[in-house]
């Protein structure tokens, strides 16, 4: 829902300038131009504000593996099919998102958020693997939660490349060959060669 993306776009704003401790949900609604009622009908609490942008970086890859064709391995098409957000020029969304990775670091219930989240996309991970693998050969499980766990990874090195030098199109091809290179293995790790 576009009125919800809103909201998550002003809370990351106002998390990165103030704090999470300092920003108050009636803050949140007020910058957003919603009630506070609106707001908590959204949103569990505030931290959870960030799940929209959250989300919509883990739907980019996982709309970007779903498509991952059979002849081609992972890292070819990931080079070639992976932009950190669908339908978003590098900018505004990614920086979002990315500011809310680093602050997971220091901020523990939006880590927990983004934690939750990732768990969640690893059915999405494991649904793409077991259509590759012939049933019961390989712990899909597994797998996906790898697969998750090098999402982390690059996206937390892709968020402090960002803070020290911005998006460019070198810290985006970077991050693309990073991943690559990461999930890689773990696709050749199925019984066909992924």
């Amino acid at each position: 829902m576009r009125q919800r993306l809103d909201i998550s776009r002003h809370a990351v704003r106002l998390f990165a300038e103030q704090g999470v401790a300092a920003t108050p949900g009636e803050q949140i609604a007020r910058v957003a131009g919603v009630s506070e009622r609106t707001l908590w009908r959204y949103f569990r609490n505030k931290e959870s504000c960030v799940e929209p942008l959250l989300t919509k970086m883990i739907d980019a890859f996982q709309e970007v593996l779903r498509a991952w064709p059979r002849e081609l391995g992972l890292e070819e098409h990931l080079r070639a099919a992976y932009r950190p957000l669908l339908d978003s020029s590098p900018g505004e969304d990614v920086e979002a998102v990315l500011a809310v990775v680093r602050m997971t670091h220091d901020e523990p219930a939006l880590r927990a958020t983004y934690l939750m989240l990732r768990e969640r996309a690893e059915d999405t991970l494991a649904e793409v693997l077991a259509e590759r693998t012939a049933p019961g050969t390989v712990d899909v499980r597994m797998q996906a939660a790898t697969m998750s766990a090098v999402l982390k990874v690059t996206t937390d090195d892709f968020a402090r490349a960002v803070a020290e030098a911005g998006i460019t199109a070198e810290t985006l091809r970077q991050h693309r060959e990073n991943l690559a290179c990461a999930l890689g293995p773990v696709a050749r790790g199925l019984p066909d060669g992924g």
